[in-house]
């Protein structure tokens, strides 16, 4: 069956565990330094008694941290009253996201044009780390470390493609929760970009999904990302729903992701 959206904000969060979060009853305060919005934004789960002193008392969680607050908010009615109050406030609207879902056993990718064989392993190497990094990382190496403990904090299996001079071209990551995969880190180095090494890192995710007995697989993609985007509909994967980050006015710059 077809998890619904609020499933997917809930596999989503423990795919990408942030290392400090404070559970409000209603909504979920997350922060790690910030490092990639995910991990540093709030979980808006349910609708409060109060939206208005629920947006001031998280402005003030991450003013005391120095972070900027925001917000990572799905596409449905139920969060419209709180994107409109965010508007008022100021905060800006970034990183349309696809969500993107399929079941594991009907889930097969394109036929891979690039030739090698792709490296599994339950810990990111420093060379999966090194390449997802430069792709997608934003810091130095206390950053990278943050990120390290994000990523590990959920069982999860890591793909790398070398190319044919055996230096690494492409990873992803496969995240192991409740019985579904969630692919995330999907990176390619730049100067072998268009070469199918993405298809043979996504093929390799798709079987390990289908070795560690998930029914489902998801994904999340940039509403921007066409070439991406082609890849993975191409696979089997079609949208579930969508989110944006709303954030205020930065003070400080975050890493992506």
């Amino acid at each position: 069956m077809q998890p619904g959206i609020d499933a997917y904000e809930a596999l989503m969060d423990a795919a990408w565990p942030a290392p400090e979060r404070y559970d409000t009853g209603e909504w979920v305060l997350r922060a790690a330094d910030g490092v990639t919005q995910r991990a540093n934004s709030v979980w808006p789960r349910t609708e409060p008694r109060d939206t208005v002193a629920a947006v001031r008392d998280a402005a003030s969680w991450y003013r005391s941290r120095r972070l900027p607050s925001i917000y990572q908010i799905t596409d449905t009615p139920g969060n419209a009253a709180l994107n409109a109050l965010l508007d008022t406030q100021g905060y800006t609207r970034q990183s349309e996201t696809l969500i993107m879902g399929r079941a594991t056993a009907a889930a097969t990718a394109p036929p891979a044009t690039a030739q090698g064989v792709a490296e599994l392993a339950d810990l990111p190497t420093d060379e999966w780390l090194d390449l997802w990094w430069s792709v997608d990382g934003r810091g130095g190496p206390e950053e990278l470390e943050t990120a390290r403990r994000i990523l590990t904090g959920c069982p999860s299996l890591y793909a790398l493609v070398r190319s044919d001079d055996g230096v690494p071209a492409a990873v992803g990551r496969l995240a192991l929760v409740d019985g579904h995969g969630g692919i995330y880190c999907m990176a390619t180095r730049a100067a072998v970009r268009r070469r199918g090494f993405a298809g043979l890192v996504l093929q390799s995710l798709i079987n390990g999904a289908a070795a560690a007995g998930t029914d489902r697989l998801w994904l999340l993609v940039m509403a921007s990302n066409e070439g991406a985007r082609a890849l993975y509909a191409k696979a089997g994967f079609g949208e579930t729903g969508r989110y944006s980050y709303r954030q205020e006015r930065p003070k400080r710059a975050l890493t992506g992701c």
